[in-house]
């Protein structure tokens, strides 16, 4: 079993900068991936940003490339988003994931409860 935390949300005026981080604990032995995971009101969730475990390969939304940007720290077992140039869009709650997909949401298998982020336009 792996829980995931994420922080570091919260509200941002259009143009500014968050990064996001989740930390995981339990079974962070695993081989596992992480990703981001985004969902807006009345939308379905949708993918942000994924890295492999190890970090050899990263994946990102058309959306969001150029702008966020996925790494981690194997020491501290926690993933970052750092999200630069925030649009109104970006609004949403964000997830973290664990699994062995690289952004495929069916192949992760532990989630965390999600993060709010709101820009204002």
């Amino acid at each position: 079993q792996v829980r995931l935390v994420e922080s570091g949300g919260g509200l941002v005026q259009a143009g500014g900068s968050l990064r996001l981080s989740c930390a995981a604990s339990g079974r962070t032995s695993s081989a596992y991936g992480m990703g981001w995971f985004r969902q807006a009101p009345g939308k379905e969730r949708e993918f942000v940003a994924a890295v492999s475990f190890g970090g050899g390969r990263t994946r990102y939304a058309d959306s969001v490339k150029g702008r966020f940007t996925i790494s981690g720290d194997n020491a501290k077992n926690t993933v970052y988003l750092q999200m630069n140039s925030l649009q109104h869009e970006d609004t949403a709650v964000y997830y973290c994931a664990a699994g062995y997909g690289l952004g495929l949401q069916s192949r992760y298998d532990y989630w965390g409860q999600g993060t709010q982020v709101t820009v204002s336009s």
